[in-house]
């Protein structure tokens, strides 16, 4: 296989065996399955009509859809008609939709339902003409593959012509970030940054999964990562079961029990936070037995991860969790033919990691940003070690520059940022893309990141502190939802929290018809945060320690514009948003008389 080729080619080179299942998805409560024959086959048609419509080599369509196989077929439609992609989130705000529209210029749009499309024409945003995937009317995806249909059997020969005037550096997807301030800049990724980087991170765990392995697809399809996970499974001859949701998570992983899946962070804390919920609920002797199991499988794979031995005690502790709980814990989520997660998009706290590696549930964390297709580098079963973010994937390099961000070079590049090219100078240069993070190599090639470089923070005594570290060590807690940590120029930093309200409602016995809003002021509630914070924080250096929180009223919001579509903080807006409750958390009588770390 051409490992430098257009996406196009890869897909139809893995399609072998017109039977062979490749997509697997839940319609009317159960599971339909597409086959490589059939696939192609919509492909095709589609690829026909939209050529028919007029779309061009090189024109942008949008597509913009809860995950579903209907996204996958049209996504490699417009690409086999040489047009490019340009994914949208379905919970995009308004006014980032209107701009990447407006600033793509895109000649089409795929929408998933008349409501989507409503919500759209109703907030004001200038639409082209649209392909909606649910509607059975002629503006609706079936009449579209009808009328492709029709042409792709009067002419059988038109697709390849597509196909070969589609070259390697043809611009494939054309994806905006959606940034934590700023306009989205829109990242211009040819079929070779996706093509190289999904068969590098792919051949990588090629030996794992022979071929029809069942893996489930978890992320949004907008976002870059898992978009090019597609193609790499392509690549590995995996069966893909689509999960739409992630209301339908675990009963995705409880019925598919898949071989892999990948994940970000905050899967994994929820995954936990329920397992303690869960047992809580429960009450009893489970309440107090579940904790203490995590807590001691935790230990037990941090003393023996580097080959060391674990105290007695510990081993005698850890074989009696193992029995009573951890070894339950696989079939109990669906993961008993699991091989392992990957995760990415954001720092996973290493007590995430080594909690559920005791319970043999392995999960390998990789880094990467959408300007690099998107992964610079990934742990491997055989290559891991807990804390890092693995090595370079194949045909990547990496360096440090002065002040230790970590730059990337390779042909996971992007072409640069679409129409900025002030942008683009500012972060390639001879080749090399500053990442904007902090990170360390270690002599065997190990990479890891230490905080995204603009959003580090000096207080006002000179110390300099990574709000990602904080708030990955805070959100080991299974009371905190979501986590903010902040303090620039102040004289320490405090953190913002949205609790987890269900699992709080329970230990604080909350009335059920109290609203959040009104619970966030019970002191109560502020103490109990203050002191989640301050555990959780007890083993960072003392002037990252946490000692006094805000409560937020309600979660932070995409629709409220407080989370990007990627579910990353808007610092800015969240600070402006909330300064009141900033102050009140600095110049409350109990946080005075807090001691506060030197």
């Amino acid at each position: 296989m051409d490992d430098t080729g257009t996406l196009v080619t890869l897909t139809r080179q893995s399609m072998d065996g017109p039977d062979r299942p490749v997509l697997v998805e839940r319609v009317g409560g159960s599971f339909a399955t597409t086959t490589n024959g059939q696939f192609l086959q919509r492909v095709e048609a589609i690829a026909q009509a939209l050529w028919e419509r007029g779309i061009r080599p090189g024109d942008r369509v949008g597509l913009m859809s809860p995950n579903r196989v209907d996204w996958i077929v049209a996504n490699l439609a417009i690409l086999s008609a040489g047009a490019v992609t340009v994914p949208l989130y379905p919970t995009q705000a308004l006014d980032q939709v209107q701009h990447i529209l407006q600033d793509s210029d895109a000649r089409l749009l795929f929408l998933d339902s008349e409501r989507a499309h409503k919500r759209l024409v109703d907030g004001g945003v200038t639409i082209p003409p649209v392909v909606l995937f649910d509607s059975e009317a002629d503006d609706g995806l079936a009449a579209l593959e009808r009328s492709g249909g029709a042409l792709r059997a009067a002419q059988p020969d038109r697709i390849a012509q597509f196909a070969a005037g589609i070259k390697p550096d043809d611009l494939a997807v054309l994806i905006y970030t959606s940034g934590t301030t700023g306009v989205p800049k829109g990242v211009m990724l040819s079929h070779r940054n996706i093509a190289t980087t999904a068969v590098s991170s792919f051949k990588r765990v090629a030996a794992t999964f022979p071929g029809g392995d069942p893996i489930l697809c978890v992320l949004p399809l907008a976002h870059i990562y898992e978009h090019t996970n597609i193609f790499g499974l392509f690549y590995l001859r995996s069966v893909i079961y689509v999960c739409h949701s992630p209301d339908e998570l675990l009963a995705d992983l409880q019925e598919v029990r898949p071989k892999a899946f990948f994940a970000v962070p905050r899967i994994f804390e929820r995954v936990l936070a329920g397992v303690v919920g869960k047992a809580r609920a429960e009450g009893g002797l489970k309440a107090r037995l579940v904790p203490w199991a995590l807590n001691v499988g935790r230990d037990y794979t941090r003393a023996t991860m580097d080959g060391n031995a674990a105290p007695s005690g510990l081993r005698l502790q850890f074989a009696l969790a193992k029995a009573l709980v951890l070894k339950k814990l696989r079939p109990a989520l669906g993961l008993d033919r699991l091989e392992f997660v990957c995760s990415g998009s954001a720092a996973l706290h290493v007590d995430i990691a080594l909690t559920l590696a005791s319970a043999d549930i392995m999960i390998l964390e990789g880094y990467g940003l959408t300007e690099c297709s998107p992964v610079v580098s990934v742990n491997t079963p055989e290559e891991y070690r807990f804390g890092t973010v693995g090595k370079p994937i194949e045909g990547v390099d990496v360096r440090l520059g002065e002040d230790g961000e970590l730059l990337v070079h390779g042909p996971n590049v992007m072409q640069g940022y679409y129409h900025d090219p002030e942008a683009t100078a500012t972060t390639i240069h001879d080749g090399w893309l500053a990442t904007g993070d902090i990170a360390s190599i270690d002599e065997d090639g190990f990479i890891r990141i230490t905080d995204r470089k603009k959003e580090l923070f000096k207080t006002s005594g000179g110390k300099y502190i990574a709000p990602s570290r904080v708030e990955s060590a805070m959100l080991r807690s299974p009371f905190m939802g979501q986590v903010m940590v902040l303090g620039s120029g102040r004289p320490h930093p405090i953190a913002l929290v949205s609790p987890n309200w269900a699992l709080l409602r329970r230990e604080l016995a909350i009335p059920e018809g109290m609203t959040t809003a009104e619970a966030s002021l019970l002191p109560k509630v502020r103490e109990f945060m203050a002191k989640e914070a301050a555990a959780n924080t007890a083993d960072l250096g003392p002037f990252e320690q946490i000692r006094r929180c805000g409560v937020l009223p309600r979660e932070l919001s995409v629709d409220d514009n407080e989370l990007s579509p990627t579910m990353k903080i808007r610092r800015r807006v969240v600070e402006q948003r909330y300064a009141a409750l900033i102050e009140e958390a600095y110049e409350s009588k109990a946080a005075r008389e807090q001691p506060i770390p030197a």
